[in-house]
């Protein structure tokens, strides 16, 4: 297993934190409902966040062929960040490692 990959047990802890996208019913969208591309699979997403972080590259050298436009990933990064999921992602990874290894708060 690479280091980028994203395991099934790690995914379930992750979901959780994903945001659901859902339109407003009283807003005004320039498309009908159903219009246009349909959203990338939030865990292909993640997976694709991981794939940068962890190797450093560039978010247009991430592999197409795995996990499709690159913009597209990095947007909805940056719209995770926005909402927190980041944060939420390192809160909950440091809770976690806190209570198998502890860590020195000081």
């Amino acid at each position: 297993m690479q280091s980028w990959e994203v395991t099934d047990d790690f995914w379930s802890r992750v979901e959780p934190l994903i945001p659901v996208r859902e339109r407003v019913a009283d807003q005004l969208y320039a498309r009908k409902a159903g219009g246009g591309r349909k959203p990338k699979d939030p865990r292909l997403v993640f997976e694709g966040i991981v794939y940068v972080l962890r190797t450093g590259c560039q978010w247009k050298a991430l592999p197409a062929e795995r996990y499709g436009s690159a913009s597209a990933i990095h947007a909805r990064f940056l719209e995770w960040e926005k909402a927190g999921v980041i944060e939420a992602l390192w809160q909950s990874g440091l809770a976690e490692y806190d209570e198998f290894e502890g860590i020195a708060w000081r």
